[in-house]
């Protein structure tokens, strides 16, 4: 897997976070985007919104990248997220085969963000890293990711201050 330079993070960070934005403004959907880069680092592939409670910008992105592209190619490939993925989404992502996840902010400060209780998103405290440790194959794991954070948390209390 080639290393993926300063610049190539922060292009897919800013293309990352873009896409967050434009689930929100455009499409009124959830403050959660997942863009997969290709094995260049440079090239964005795919890209998945969050679509329900359920079908996690994450999982939704890596099941479509397991369905259209050789395991051996997604090996990889980098999928960057704007929020630290749940336990689903880091299971899907091990499943798809993809070789390293970016996340641009911690499951931690989504707690933060959304509030004790929330129906509409009742976090689990169960890091991304966890999971992937109890897998069989490696996923290179960078996160969370600090001069991107703050902007995702930002950009986030727009959807979810009104929905504490």
């Amino acid at each position: 897997m080639h290393p993926l330079s300063k610049q190539q993070l922060s292009d897919g960070a800013a293309a990352c976070l873009q896409l967050q934005k434009t689930a929100q403004d455009v499409h009124h959907k959830r403050p959660f985007s997942a863009i997969l880069l290709g094995p260049d680092n440079a090239t964005v592939v795919m890209s998945s919104l969050s679509l329900s409670h359920v079908r996690h910008a994450e999982s939704e992105l890596a099941r479509n990248a397991a369905e259209n592209y050789a395991p051996e190619y997604l090996a990889e490939s980098t999928l960057i997220s704007t929020w630290e993925p749940c336990a689903m989404c880091a299971g899907t992502i091990y499943w798809a085969n993809i070789g390293r996840l970016v996340y641009l902010a911690s499951e931690k400060e989504l707690q933060r963000v959304v509030g004790d209780g929330n129906p509409e998103n009742l976090t689990l405290d169960l890091p991304c890293r966890t999971v992937f440790k109890q897998g069989q194959r490696k996923v290179d794991v960078i996160g969370p990711v600090a001069d991107w954070e703050p902007k995702v948390i930002e950009d986030s209390r727009r959807y979810w201050g009104s929905r504490r």
